[in-house]
This record gives C-alpha cells, structure tokens and sequence, in this order.
C-alpha cells in the first residue's frame, strides 16, 4: 500500500505575462518505510517537488494522495494539521531557535500539538539521547557545532513519532565526517524505527545511503532506481 501517490502533478508560477512550469507531470509512489532520495541539479523542481510532498504548498494540477488521502486541494490549516501529525522536517539552514535550549527546540512542534508540559519534557529528552546529545540539552544552538544543530533539528523531527521525515539537503552546511554521522542516523531511524526518509540533495554520496534514487531534470523524472549497496 503507497504512503504517498502523485498523479500528474504540475506546478507552474507567474512570471510577467506567462507562467513558468516548475513541475511537468510528476507521477510516483513511495511506500511506508521506504528511504528514497531525491536527486536533481539546481534548477531541476526537486525542491518545488519536495515542497508538495511535504504538505508546505499545492500543485497547480494534479492529485497527491497520502496515507489514501487526497491533500493536495486541502486548505492551508489543514495543510498544518497534517504536516504536525505525519510529517517531521530537517533542513540545511537547522532552523533552530537562537535564544532557546536544544530542548527547548524540540520540545516546541509538540507545543502546536498541544502536548502536556510533562509528557513534552519527557519526550524531547528521549529524541535528545536518541541522536547522541544527552549531555547537551541546555545548550543554544550557538553552542553547538554545526552536527550537533543538525542532530537538534532531526530530535525535532521524530518527537512528534511523524510517519515520515522529510531531509531537504540535511547534509549541505556540514563537513564529511559529520555528514555520514548525520546520514548514519536517518538510517538508524529508516531501519530500526520504519520512518520513512525522502531526503533532497545534490550529492551522489549521500543519495547511496537511500534505497531509492529519483533523478529530477527540468520538472520531470528523469529515471527512478533501486539502489544496490
């Protein structure tokens, strides 16, 4: 059964008198606790691609259905709804909140979830330890290196326990040694915990942890492969 299904998705924006086609006709599947990567130069709709799938904006046409649920017509608030219960994000830029604790940081989806105070300390404490920063709760983000912001932000991902984490370029502000540390633990959370992984990048190297690769050139699917480790 697909978690997620696109049909024809096309996504164009204006530009002056014309429109500018961004997506050309995307149609994919991507089962539950799949970990797929999605490739693409500069340019090419991966990250417009990644927007509509993440649930943060909607196709011009076409239907997106995920967990057998057509969202790509819902309104905007419901739009959040379900990106608060099904969808944790982890970006290049982390995100985080300057003046606020790495638990504090993510402690806060579970805040617009409406989480008790109780169950939310507990919880983020949990998804700390997880990606190894027991020893660095309290600390600011301009405390931290940039692994461990980024180990922050992927805390912030699981706490809700959200089906699917979206990685848009996880790895793109960080060195090559804290880069397979980062990719290590998507992996961990692919395999050990079933979330599903759709993570963006440029960077053949950290597309080879996925199982999947999309190649995305000029708004279309360029080809969809199985990765042999």
């Amino acid at each position: 059964m697909s978690l997620i299904k696109l049909e024809n998705i096309k996504k164009s924006y204006p530009l002056g008198d014309e429109m500018l086609e961004i997506l050309k006709g995307i149609s994919l599947e991507i089962n539950a606790g799949e970990f797929v990567a999605i490739m693409g130069p500069s340019g090419s709709g991966k990250s417009t691609l990644m927007n509509i799938l993440g649930c943060l904006d909607k196709p011009t046409s076409g239907r997106y259905f995920l967990d057998n649920k057509e969202v790509g017509t819902l309104e905007n608030d419901d739009l959040a709804t379900i990106r608060n219960q099904k969808i944790g994000f982890v970006f290049q830029g982390f995100n985080l909140l300057s003046r606020t604790s790495a638990l504090e940081n993510v402690e806060l989806p579970m805040v617009y979830a409406g989480v008790p105070d109780f169950e939310r300390h507990k919880k983020a404490i949990k998804a700390l330890k997880a990606v190894g920063l027991e020893k660095r709760m309290d600390h600011q983000p301009n405390q931290l290196s940039g692994g461990q912001q980024q180990r922050v932000a992927i805390a912030r991902a699981l706490v809700n326990e959200a089906p699917i984490i979206f990685a848009d370029e996880p790895t793109g502000n960080l060195d090559t040694k804290t880069s397979i540390e980062v990719m290590e633990l998507f992996t961990k959370f692919n395999k050990e915990l079933g979330r599903t992984i759709i993570l963006v990048t440029h960077e053949e190297d950290i597309a080879m942890y996925a199982d999947r690769i999309i190649k995305v050139v000029d708004g279309e699917i360029l080809s969809d492969t199985r990765n042999k480790k």
